[in-house]
């Protein structure tokens, strides 16, 4: 094994490692709520709005969910900026204990970076230079080392 593992890029579901994308189609349930995707659950967080938060539930499709997230004639909730990381990582721990099959995929990345690929999100991806803050990548290490049962390794 290298000292130094390649980085796995993931973005797109039809690229390897698309299991790890919020679109990848593993449900999670939240106080008996399921919802599709970690997109839907994650968009739908962004409001206090019980009716706006539903009709994102209901998407078929994440990329719809996603469109109902990025509304603003619906007011966000005060303390979106503070919360958003913890939803993600509660959500995306919540997928990979959920589902065996990219937990599996997961854990047998090993040690290597992980790093959303998004050309246009220097927040949750690497951004159009790859210099992004990743921090969904960083948020699918900390699971890994969780899962894994080395919950000092990762950061989130």
């Amino acid at each position: 094994m290298p000292l130094h593992p390649e980085p796995i890029y993931f973005y797109a579901q039809t690229d390897p490692y698309a299991e790890f994308s919020n679109f990848a189609p593993y449900g999670v349930a939240f106080d008996g709520t399921w919802w599709r995707t970690v997109e839907h659950y994650f968009q739908a967080m962004k409001f206090h709005d019980a009716d706006h938060r539903e009709r994102i539930r209901r998407c078929h499709k994440p990329k719809a969910a996603k469109a109902l997230g990025m509304t603003r004639a619906i007011p966000l909730r005060a303390d979106w900026e503070e919360v958003k990381d913890d939803i993600m990582l509660t959500a995306v721990r919540c997928k990979f204990q959920t589902h065996a099959a990219p937990r599996q995929l997961l854990l047998s990345t090993g040690d290597a970076p992980l790093i959303e690929n998004a050309p246009m999100d220097a927040y949750w991806g690497c951004g159009p230079d790859g210099r992004g803050l990743n921090k969904l990548g960083q948020i699918l290490m900390t699971v890994r080392s969780e899962l894994s049962g080395n919950v000092s390794v990762g950061n989130s």
